[in-house]
């Protein structure tokens, strides 16, 4: 299964090709598809660097450095995102939940350091300059956070990338079709409108533009995406499902937005995190909304590469935005906020009902 996942990698999602150049990085817990890749990508003529992170490495960063350590702009780093053709990170956690320990104030000077390159990345991804995939590697960390055991979680992980299926890549291609469906005609949709439990929220999409993501930048994917015009978002949205955010569990956010900026929040478990977040700039206005359509994933797990994907389900994000959409709206952060629309839930496209309970109608 693990060169079957390298394969979908490398051939499917990044497209290696002689002569270019791939970063991939990931934790020491996935040293076993890091191989697999790299041997593939080898075959494929590219030019492999590999880096891997070992526990802990992020929080002693964060309890050690200081000043300029805090600003220093990684040279490996800089070059992927100015100069390579593409970049896999393989999410490998020892530890869900160990952000919480990070300094507030340290990690905002972080993340105002890597703003510049962070800007470079955002564009040259937009294009598909930088190909860019996220995935994920199963550990007893993430499983133990969905509550599975290891075998289960990584069942549930490989059934979502469909890697069970006969020939991966044409199931992704499938999908890339049956999406493409629904991209035409959100892309001629000009105001929306989401209802269901404790929601009811409109706004406008007029010429933004919707974007197919079909496992090539996410894998797994499933999902249909563009930017809300900013200012145009005018009603309230209770998002249900549980998430880890900076190693903080939230649950049950109620949010209301007036003329775009979200006015007035609240949640059953992480409000303190809510307040904090909607401290930094940009991030009371939303730079993503999206409808995933992947119902191979019945189940939310806590981590949003999957959450954010399920089939029956809306997700937005507030602060930064993806560029090819059109969105216009900048911060350091983006966090998508996942809603469950199977049971009450509709669409409303120009007024007219697209999508109840979980499914498209068009």
């Amino acid at each position: 299964m693990i060169t079957d996942y390298a394969k979908l990698l490398v051939d499917y999602c990044l497209e290696m090709k002689k002569g270019e150049q791939l970063l991939v990085q990931s934790s020491t817990l996935a040293i076993p598809l890091v191989k697999e890749v790299y041997r593939l990508a080898l075959r494929r003529g590219a030019m492999v660097v590999t880096e891997l992170e070992w526990s802990d490495k992020i929080n002693i960063f964060y309890e050690e450095a200081e000043g300029d350590q805090l600003s220093w702009e990684s040279p490996l780093l800089a070059t992927t995102f100015k100069h390579f053709d593409a970049y896999l990170h393989i999410r490998a956690p020892y530890n869900i939940r160990g952000g919480q320990e990070i300094d507030t104030q340290k990690r905002k000077t972080r993340a105002k350091a890597m703003q510049g390159l962070q800007e470079v990345y955002n564009s040259r991804t937009a294009d598909r300059s930088l190909r860019r995939c996220l995935c994920q590697y199963p550990t007893h960390a993430a499983a133990q956070e969905a509550g599975m055991s290891l075998p289960t979680y990584e069942r549930f992980v490989y059934n979502a990338c469909h890697l069970f299926d006969e020939n991966p890549q044409d199931s992704w291609l499938t999908v890339r079709a049956e999406q493409q469906r629904l991209i035409d005609f959100l892309n001629g949709v000009k105001q929306m409108r989401f209802v269901g439990k404790q929601t009811d929220l409109s706004f406008s999409v007029a010429d933004r533009t919707w974007i197919n993501s079909d496992g090539r930048t996410n894998m797994p994917s499933g999902e249909v995406f563009t930017a809300p015009v900013e200012d145009s978002v005018e009603g309230k949205i209770y998002f249900s499902y549980p998430s880890v955010y900076r190693g903080h569990p939230v649950q049950d956010i109620h949010l209301t937005i007036e003329e775009g900026e979200v006015k007035s929040w609240s949640a059953e478990q992480g409000a303190a995190l809510l307040d904090d977040i909607f401290d930094i700039e940009g991030a009371r206005r939303f730079g993503e909304v999206a409808i995933g359509t992947n119902y191979h994933i019945r189940r939310a797990t806590k981590n949003i590469l999957f959450d954010e994907k399920i089939g029956g389900t809306i997700h937005m994000a507030i602060g930064q935005t993806y560029r090819q959409t059109g969105g216009t709206n900048r911060s350091t952060i983006h966090w998508d906020m996942i809603k469950d629309m199977e049971q009450e839930g509709q669409i409303w496209a120009d007024e007219k009902l697209i999508y109840e309970c979980g499914k498209f109608l068009i």
